[in-house]
């Protein structure tokens, strides 16, 4: 990586499968929605001869966001893998959603990648969740590198984008290349390093990028940029393993430029320099200077830290690398259902060699609170591919590092692929929860078995969606991450042929005596034969919330024999779940049997059954009936410029704030007991309230009386 914008790219050829895990580069392009990602992805695609021209994302033509939600939406909306060859490295390009509502799909790219490559458009202010994924980039060491895209854009500002760049991810984001303008447009970069300029030349006549000729950088395009030079050397020799190169470039002597170089190559390998290409995606400059520093400064997946790796037992299997010949582990990091091939599977391999026709083992464990319940299996592989957007290309292996699709394996998002032999589990990423709820139905009781086998599609390739049926309001509930992930599912069911409908969440209240009260359960009945005889007295008084239910037998003298006393039981718990006023639960009340009569011949149990649901609602019709609302604990995480705010708006909202503690690095967790009816769409205002920023957590905690 030297700044001079050479062109390493094979053109004409697609990916072709490499057999050392040295010759590949896993990169996860990121950014917020609109900042240029996928038409970077297109420009560098096409300079390298890997599609004929560029697509565009108002046609729909672009080739990572062909999923029709992605069409639909105009934004990318899945995680999109395109391979491409420069010189002999085979660069796995990973164009992730910049929506917060997809954040699953960021962290299955960030998971399946090496290095993560920031797009920041000239035009626009990055926002608070980009800064927040660098400090999560950071915390990992994550190399990384930044492009500032857009630069075409008629409100472009490279220097203040710079500088916002700078002030958001720190003092060692620098600039490798500066824009070089002719009459007012861009037409090239300056690399600081060596001077020398990549003219892109005149693009208006231009049918696709093309590579840029390599010349000295004009006095007047070298003018002015001194001081930036002078900074990026003294930031990357800050950076050099070598302590005295600060003090010998300090006291004036040359330091050659092989040597900064070098050290530059490796700081930006260690995620301790971040360097910065200014790019104009839609006329093809920069891609390839966008290249070399992919190839030249970010790691090979050998250079990167395995996850942690455990046996079916739970033991950690320890020494385990990134070796073709090592033992065989990978991990699903996506899944799809091809119409013709069924379900594909995208797999990163961390370590050992997959071929075709082999024995693996699939297991997936840890998300069956979601709708992923554990299992482990043994299956034959079948072909393998390397995905292109959304094609696929047959593919002889794929060695330790690289990425690969297999078709018909019934993994799910997240499993593990490994060894029939040897079989391992891979830990699993950091899975946001999803907290909106959206109720749905089939249209018909026909397309109730549609329904369910289209969300079982679904539901294996995205862990961010919970399918839920409600236990108590009997309603199938999606818990979805906001709106827009919401769209999507439903977009998808629908797309394979299912009719459903939404319909407002119901919220699961309870009621309860507000008072005690007093029943009288008669259920009388004569109809030749054998009648009906039951009835009993009862009386009802409300326990403390949490309190349950107790049954407490009074009868004096027999009149009510204990077989019967049980059968009352059974008839006010009975009632209970049926509720006595709106239909829902009964709770946290005590029932005492004080009397009642029998029959000789025309007692049973079924009668006394009826006989004290009969007594339980008659107490009810005397009594103020209290219905209750669950309450939840919540802790919001939030910057702290919005705390003010967000107190406020819980306040609103019926909540009760319990507490605020600092969460460090300028955020702050707000603790409080907030109605659930207050949180169905709280993801969706949080974020628009925190400009993005906000995340909360909840936990059930108890039922409260509804206000009136």
């Amino acid at each position: 990586m030297s700044g001079r914008g050479t062109n390493g790219s094979a053109k004409g050829s697609g990916p072709v499968a490499v057999n050392r895990s040295e010759l590949i580069r896993n990169v996860a392009l990121v950014g917020h929605s609109g900042a240029g990602k996928t038409i970077l992805l297109e420009a560098i695609l096409a300079s390298t001869g890997a599609i004929a021209r560029m697509g565009t994302i108002a046609d729909g033509t672009t080739l990572s966001d062909s999923d029709p939600a992605a069409v639909h939406q105009q934004r990318s909306v899945t995680l999109s893998l395109a391979p491409v060859m420069s010189e002999d490295v085979k660069v796995n390009l990973l164009d992730t959603p910049g929506y917060v509502d997809f954040v699953g799909e960021l962290r299955a790219g960030l998971r399946a990648a090496d290095a993560a490559l920031f797009v920041v458009s000239a035009a626009e202010d990055i926002d608070a969740a980009t800064t927040a994924l660098w400090g999560e980039c950071e915390r990992v060491g994550m190399p990384r590198a930044v492009v500032i895209s857009k630069l075409d854009h008629p409100r472009a500002d490279y220097d203040a984008a710079l500088a916002r760049c700078q002030a958001a991810f720190g003092e060692s984001v620098l600039p490798l290349y500066v824009p070089v303008t002719h009459d007012g447009a861009l037409t090239g970069l300056l690399g600081l390093l060596t001077r020398t300029v990549s003219d892109y030349g005149d693009r208006s006549a231009a049918q696709a990028p093309l590579q840029p000729e390599m010349r000295p950088g004009r006095p007047e395009e070298l003018a002015g940029w001194d001081e930036a030079r002078g900074a990026l050397i003294e930031g990357i020799i800050a950076e050099s393993e070598d302590e005295t190169l600060m003090d010998r470039y300090l006291g004036g002597e040359d330091i050659g430029l092989e040597t900064i170089i070098g050290d530059l190559e490796n700081a930006v390998a260690r995620g301790s320099f971040f360097p910065v290409v200014p790019t104009s995606a839609l006329e093809g400059i920069g891609t390839a200077e966008v290249l070399e520093v992919l190839r030249r400064g970010f790691p090979s997946p050998a250079e990167h830290a395995l996850p942690a790796v455990a046996d079916l037992d739970g033991k950690p299997v320890k020494g385990l690398r990134c070796d073709p010949d090592g033992p065989l582990v990978g991990e699903v990091v996506r899944t799809t259902v091809d119409p013709f091939l069924g379900r594909v599977c995208l797999v990163r391999l961390f370590s050992g060699t997959l071929r075709e026709d082999t024995s693996v083992h699939v297991a997936g464990h840890g998300l069956e609170d979601r709708g992923h319940p554990d299992h482990d299996a043994d299956e034959r592989l079948g072909h393998l591919y390397t995905p292109f957007g959304a094609s696929l290309q047959a593919a002889p292996f794929a060695v330790a590092g690289d990425l690969c699709a297999v078709a018909r394996l019934s993994a799910e998002t997240g499993d593990s692929v490994s060894a029939r032999e040897a079989p391992m589990i891979v830990a699993p990423w950091d899975m946001p929860e999803p907290l909106m709820p959206v109720a749905i139905e089939a249209a018909s009781h026909g397309d109730e078995d549609a329904l369910a086998k289209s969300l079982a599609k679904v539901a294996a390739g995205d862990p961010t969606l919970r399918v839920e049926r409600n236990p108590e309001t009997h309603q199938l509930v999606l818990w979805c991450m906001g709106e827009a992930h919401a769209d999507v599912v439903l977009d998808r069911l629908r797309e394979q042929g299912v009719k459903l409908q939404t319909v407002d969440v119901v919220t699961p209240l309870r009621e309860t005596f507000a008072a005690p009260a007093a029943g009288h359960g008669r259920h009388v009945k004569q109809s030749g034969g054998h009648g009906q005889y039951a009835i009993c007295d009862i009386e009802v008084e409300p326990l403390a919330r949490g309190g349950g239910f107790e049954f407490v037998d009074r009868i004096v003298g027999g009149v009510i024999p204990r077989t019967y006393v049980e059968s009352v039981e059974k008839g006010v718990r009975a009632q209970m779940a049926r509720g006595v006023a709106e239909g829902f639960p009964v709770v946290d009340i005590k029932v005492t049997l004080v009397g009642g009569k029998t029959h000789s011949v025309d007692s049973s149990d079924a009668a006394f059954q009826a006989a004290g649901a009969l007594a339980l609602r008659e107490a009810a019709s005397a009594a103020r009936i209290q219905l209750l609302e669950p309450v939840s604990t919540v802790t919001i995480s939030v910057p702290d410029d919005y705390v003010g705010a967000v107190m406020s708006d819980l306040s609103a909202r019926r909540g009760r704030l319990t507490g605020t503690v600092s969460a460090g690095g300028e955020f702050t967790d707000i603790s409080g007991e907030v109605p659930d009816a207050e949180l169905l769409r709280y993801a969706v205002e949080l974020r628009g309230l925190t400009a993005g920023t906000g995340t909360f957590r909840r936990e059930y905690l108890r039922h409260e009386p509804v206000a009136r």
